[in-house]
């Protein structure tokens, strides 16, 4: 039976290649957490378009929302959702995840089903996993995107790295979203040694480029990330915020059906962008409060802004991440429980992003397809 299987998707591929310049389809799935995974992708997708193939969405929950506002006219499917949300109290998050264990294996499993009928019933020829397990299969290239090839969970983390190592192993190629070298943005994060996988380094991965533009808030803050703590951080801020002097933009995060924008005294409130206007909003933004997550620090270092950062409570990527970076003078930190608006005047002392150019050849890296 399983032999059937392969031979009639391997039949497929050979037809869907013998179409009279027909272009292959790409399977491009993140994972819904937060919305990192998903902006990350977004250059993937339009450079797989300029590349005449043709990607197909595939994720759940804000994620797949996201993408289908950023790309309208191409096929998106829903696939089962990890639902991954993050403890009320940072000391229970790896107790947490630990306890959702069972839902998460049952959910790579149903992926894997889902995968396969993608596979046979829309002519996938190629499939890039942003950090969702079971999108993968063994009769075609398959792609998994990290920056964690060392997973951190404290006293956990050699098992944690170990059984992250193992997935990704499982995949044709690894793309890390990084430069391979001293000046990089992930750390011990994106950089091991002794791991016998196939990996390429993509420099950072951003959809916003730098623009020439007058300054026009004083404050940007961008939230993200699961709930509760997504929400806890938005009402703590709003209520600090009526401190601060001078021009502020919200943006909440909270992707929804209709865009809505709200203003009071100083404050401009949105519940979300689409990119172009928060490529824009960063641009004309002074200083930027955010979490510390790993997309936001790639788009920042390549519009040169200058940050702070809140890490997620116990998430301790963020918590890492954002300790990286102040060490290095580039940006400050505070836990969110410690954090007051004064701590912004900190940010004077740190010399903000400075970006090192480099030139992705996607020509190249699509060959695998």
């Amino acid at each position: 039976m399983a032999n059937d299987i392969l031979i009639s998707i391997k039949k497929l591929k050979t037809t869907n290649q013998n179409l009279d310049n027909t272009r292959k389809r790409i399977l491009v799935a993140p994972l819904n957490w937060g919305l990192g995974h998903a902006t990350r992708c977004i250059p993937i997708i339009n450079a797989l378009i300029e590349h005449n193939f043709e990607p197909v969405i595939a994720s759940d929950g804000v994620a797949l929302q996201l993408l289908k506002k950023e790309f309208p006219n191409l096929t998106a499917f829903e696939l089962p959702s990890y639902n991954i949300t993050y403890s009320k109290k940072a000391k229970g998050f790896k107790t947490k995840l630990i306890k959702d264990s069972p839902h998460l294996l049952k959910t790579i499993k149903k992926e894997k089903k889902a995968v396969f009928k993608l596979i046979v019933n829309e002519g996938i020829s190629g499939i890039i996993s942003d950090n969702r397990f079971g999108v993968r299969h063994k009769s075609i290239p398959s792609v998994f995107i990290t920056h964690q090839l060392r997973v951190l969970s404290g006293s956990t983390t050699w098992f944690s790295s170990k059984m992250h190592q193992k997935i990704i192993l499982k995949f044709d190629e690894c793309w890390v979203p990084d430069h391979n070298g001293i000046s990089n943005l992930s750390g011990r994060l994106g950089h091991v040694d002794n791991f016998d996988a196939t990996i390429k380094y993509l420099g950072p991965l951003t959809r916003f480029k730098k623009q020439n533009t007058v300054t026009k808030y004083k404050l940007l803050v961008l939230l993200s990330g699961p709930e509760p703590q997504r929400t806890f951080l938005e009402e703590k801020l709003l209520n600090d915020l009526n401190k601060f002097e001078g021009n502020v933009l919200f943006v909440k995060g909270k992707i929804e059906a209709v865009q809505h924008k709200e203003v009071i005294n100083n404050i401009t409130t949105y519940n979300f962008m689409a990119s172009k206007q928060l490529e824009t909003a960063i641009n004309e933004s002074e200083l930027i409060l955010s979490r510390s997550g790993y997309t936001t620090i790639m788009d920042l270092a390549k519009l040169e802004k200058k940050a702070f950062f809140i890490p997620t409570p116990g998430q301790f990527e963020q918590e890492y991440l954002a300790k990286k970076l102040d060490s290095e003078g580039i940006t400050p930190y505070c836990e969110q429980d410690n954090f007051d608006i004064n701590l912004l005047k900190n940010v004077d002392t740190y010399s903000g992003f400075k970006f090192e150019e480099y030139e992705l050849n996607y020509h190249k890296l699509f060959r695998l397809f």
